[in-house]
């Protein structure tokens, strides 16, 4: 008898998307589909505005990564105004990299301390009421406190920086329009009102330890689940360096071959190409050169410690080393490993942002804002915390925007996301006969590991409640779970 597993939404991730199983006569699976099923509207929602209005309005799309957006816009819009990325002054670029740092650090913090380790440290088939946050926090409260802390200086610093700790305003065309003032700085170095940076490494770096411990004690599963090889997508330094902001665009297979060299971002169109399924709202981006089928990507944490050749900082750089020589290989396709990948790129962003914190160029209000010759195109491209995030707009001669183009990092995730649930589905669900709480929560571990966000990917914000649903051949509902 043939049968339809629908999980509906997946839970403990942004947005709203569901998960369809099809099983043949025999119970074996047929077909898997992660569905992105809200409307994306933004690209032609800020058609007609002008292009000084994109950063603020683009970073709607997300109550999570709102920076990510803005910034990735503002690299657009400078371009529009004339300013390229090196055009930059010194203050303002080193002002965006530290709003970006202090973004990627407590968006990693907020996935993995409230919405992934409650599966590490519970089991998958922990019972839903306890897998979350605050049963993190009865368990163990050190370590709630720490991750909800860590998240507060990032957002903290966020709101010095931008106004707000959500949907505020740093970058504006050429430039930024304030700096950092001595004694919004001294609020992060002294530690009077909260931990100070120093802790924030600290931290970081007990985090990664305690990752690696975890590793160790469950390799098998870790080595293993939704593992399967892909290519690997990010920015690097020209020396090939581990890069955030503003990098060249570098892609590499499963084995670890080059399949991108490192082109600039402005040329994103010769490379790639994007395709639709009818069953998703979310498009496919691929390498033109791979192929539809073999040119997909992932992006992300585990894709950005693949491609990089060093992190640039100390202590992540030390990890990273141990990261690899932990695996034994120079890449990794296990996507249990982002989890581990992502607290490494925590502690490189604790790292950098002591750097600039320290840095005087942050405080110095001259030459924040510069102007240059216009164009009718920009290009933005930046590692959002969930992977590389593309912006490019298109204006008239009045400076309305008539084109825009968003590649989310979630979308580069898709057909990696869609492969972790047929990994689920052929190793944990297929020709069983009853569907558990198990079960369900395994397909939810796939794809949170890429901590997608469906929203960003969409454009529209979704809720999170449960809902599976069994049906015979026939179209019948045989059997239904459902949790909030």
């Amino acid at each position: 008898m043939s049968k339809t597993i629908t999980i509906d939404p997946v839970t403990r991730v942004e947005g709203h998307g569901r998960v369809t199983i099809h099983l043949d006569d025999e119970g074996n699976v047929d077909e898997t589909y992660f569905h992105i099923v809200e409307f994306r509207g933004f690209e032609r929602f800020i058609q007609g505005h002008p292009y000084w209005q994109a950063p603020n309005l683009v970073q709607r799309l997300c109550g999570i990564c709102p920076v990510s957006h803005h910034l990735a816009a503002a690299k657009a819009i400078d371009q529009i105004v004339g300013i390229d990325p090196k055009d930059l002054s010194t203050g303002a670029t080193k002002l965006r990299r530290l709003l970006h740092y202090a973004q990627i650090f407590q968006s990693h913090a907020l996935h993995f301390f409230y919405l992934a380790s409650p599966d590490l440290l519970f089991g998958v088939d922990a019972p839903p009421e306890k897998r979350n946050v605050v049963g993190v926090a009865v368990e163990n409260r050190e370590l709630a406190v720490k991750g909800i802390t860590m998240r507060k200086f990032g957002q903290e610093l966020i709101k010095a920086l931008a106004g707000k700790k959500i949907h505020g305003t740093l970058a504006v065309p050429g430039g930024v329009y304030k700096s950092l003032k001595a004694e919004e700085r001294d609020t992060f170095l002294n530690g009077k009102e909260f931990p100070d940076i120093d802790t924030m490494i600290k931290w970081s770096q007990e985090m990664v330890d305690f990752m690696k411990d975890y590793h160790t004690k469950n390799r098998v599963f870790l080595d293993t689940f939704a593992a399967f090889p892909s290519g690997h997508l990010g920015t690097v330094r020209t020396d090939g360096a581990l890069e955030l902001y503003d990098g060249k665009l570098r892609a590499i297979d499963s084995e670890g071959n080059i399949t991108l060299p490192d082109v600039e971002p402005d040329d994103y169109l010769e490379y790639f190409s994007e395709a639709v399924a009818k069953w998703s709202y979310m498009k496919f981006p691929y390498l033109k050169s791979v192929g539809r089928k073999k040119g997909w990507n992932r992006v992300g944490p585990l894709a950005r410690m693949n491609i990089c050749d060093y992190i640039s900082t100390p202590l992540a750089e030390k990890a990273r080393r141990e990261y690899f020589e932990f695996t034994g290989s120079s890449v990794n396709n296990s996507t249990m490993y982002s989890h581990w990948a992502r607290l490494i790129e925590t502690l490189h962003c604790a790292e950098l942002m002591k750097e600039l914190l320290l840095d005087p160029d942050i405080l110095d209000e001259n030459d924040l804002v510069r102007e240059g010759n216009e164009r009718n195109v920009g290009i933005g491209i930046i590692e959002a915390p969930r992977g590389t995030l593309t912006h490019h707009y298109e204006v008239d001669d009045k400076g309305m925007i008539v084109r825009c183009n968003l590649i989310v990092s979630t979308t580069h995730n898709n057909d990696a996301m869609n492969e972790a649930v047929k990994w689920v589905a052929n190793n944990v669900i297929s020709r069983e006969k009853t569907i558990t709480e198990g079960m369900l929560n395994q397909v939810e571990v796939a794809i949170r590991a890429y901590d997608p966000c469906l929203s960003c990917a969409t454009q529209a914000m979704g809720k999170m409640p449960l809902k599976a649903e069994l049906y015979d051949h026939e179209g019948t509902l045989i059997g239904e779970k459902t949790k909030n």
